[in-house]
């Protein structure tokens, strides 16, 4: 019978459905963020298992993350030699070292073992199982040459380090979601290796005056769902982001525009310096202007009349410019029924010289722009090529990647 705690699983996604990770805690008072990043890792497919040094056992209970994980905690090396059980051949897919201390990085550089942690790393090196390291610590002690060079010394062999959060002179846990995509990263296919990525994500605006605007509520959620499964899978990717709340992927390129305008802009001067492999236009630009910008504020007891323009569609424009450029477009409509959805996407499709184009209705309680998850179908010239139930955006950039990349061969 499963722990009651694993009832989370796949909760968001089976991004990392079968794959077998061991958590490593090292004594950081980031070891708190222990048991949120096994959850969410938990919540996206994964098993955890949890290995901690003595020293941090001093900061959290081994049973908050048996709790945590639903699985027994390795706090000691027995008689089942855990560290070979996890770190040898058929153990683990990932061991992942989150917080690791300045002494436990120093350690493994030097092969020492004699702690859980240590020997378990040890291992996994001489397995081939991939390591990641996120180091966390106070900023002295992160800057400390030794330190660096432990680090660089580490990243030599293979190792993946994940880049702390610099805060307060501290070398801080990033968010989780951060380390969900670094593990994500590692673990993936590299099966876009060698191909170059254009992603569009988010809203435009068209302003009024100089602080008000007209917009949509696109969140950019697909668009950088995109943008992070090509990187992960190996892509060089560049983003071109309307205005979002979402954080600057790591790795990736990031191009931030605010207009319509702006982002054609950016999207041809991106097609005239170097030749791209695959266009994916998540975004969600305006297809209207304001004809008129004010300067300054104007003042609330105006009355005004706006007219509005038309503005250029994108994939026009790109169409022209790249004949040969493999274009993934959306068409997003609102209460349709799904022949009606599937009806006007195909016409779009076809008028358009997209390639793929993945259609989805706004209307739903769990999809639309603000969601986390979304309901889509995908259509080729011929028709409906894929439906995709409710799933995660990052599910969706993965099936409907691996649909570019059967057709690619």
């Amino acid at each position: 019978m499963d722990h009651p705690s694993k009832d989370i699983m796949f909760t968001k996604s089976r991004l990392l459905e079968g794959k077998r990770i061991a958590l490593c805690v090292c004594g950081s008072v980031a070891v708190i963020k222990a048991p949120d990043l096994a959850r969410e890792l938990m919540r996206n497919g994964a098993e955890v298992f949890t290995i901690m040094s003595p020293s941090s056992q001093k900061l959290i209970s081994p049973s908050l993350l048996e709790w945590a994980t639903g699985n027994p905690v390795v706090t000691d090396l027995t008689g089942k030699i855990e560290h070979v059980l996890f770190g040898g051949k058929g153990g683990v897919d990932l061991v992942l070292i989150a917080p690791a201390t300045a002494n436990t990085i120093g350690k493994i550089a030097a092969g020492i073992d004699d702690t859980p942690v240590t020997s378990l790393a040890t291992t996994a090196i001489g397995s081939g199982i991939p390591i990641m390291i996120l180091p966390a610590m106070h900023g002295s002690m992160y800057r400390h040459p030794i330190v660096s060079d432990n680090l660089k010394k580490l990243s030599s062999l293979g190792i993946k380090i994940i880049s702390p959060e610099i805060v307060e002179d501290k070398a801080k846990f990033p968010e989780i979601s951060v380390v969900v995509e670094e593990v994500l990263a590692v673990l993936s296919k590299k099966d876009m290796a060698g191909i170059s990525v254009i992603v569009t994500a988010g809203p435009t605006r068209s302003y009024m005056d100089s602080i008000r605007y007209l917009t949509n509520s696109s969140s950019g959620k697909m668009g950088y769902a995109f943008a992070y499964e090509a990187s992960a899978r190996g892509a060089r990717v560049t983003l071109i982001s309307g205005p979002t709340d979402l954080s600057p992927p790591r790795g990736i390129n990031v191009i931030p525009v605010q207009t319509t305008e702006e982002m054609l802009e950016a999207v041809n001067e991106a097609l005239s310096k170097e030749k791209y492999d695959l266009f994916i236009m998540a975004a969600a630009p305006l297809d209207f202007a304001i004809a008129e910008r004010f300067e300054g504020k104007i003042s609330s007891a105006s009355q005004l009349t706006l007219t509005l323009r038309p503005l250029p569609k994108i994939v026009d424009t790109v169409r022209e410019k790249s004949k040969d450029l493999f274009v993934i477009g959306f068409k997003a409509e609102y209460g349709l029924s799904p022949e009606d959805l599937i009806s006007r996407a195909r016409s779009r499709l076809l008028e358009s010289g997209m390639d793929l184009i993945v259609a989805n209705d706004l209307s739903g309680p769990l999809t639309g722009f603000r969601a986390d998850t979304d309901e889509v179908y995908v259509l080729d010239r011929e028709g409906l090529v894929l439906h995709i139930p409710l799933s995660s955006k990052r599910e969706i950039a993965r099936k409907v990647i691996d649909l570019y990349i059967e057709r690619r061969g």
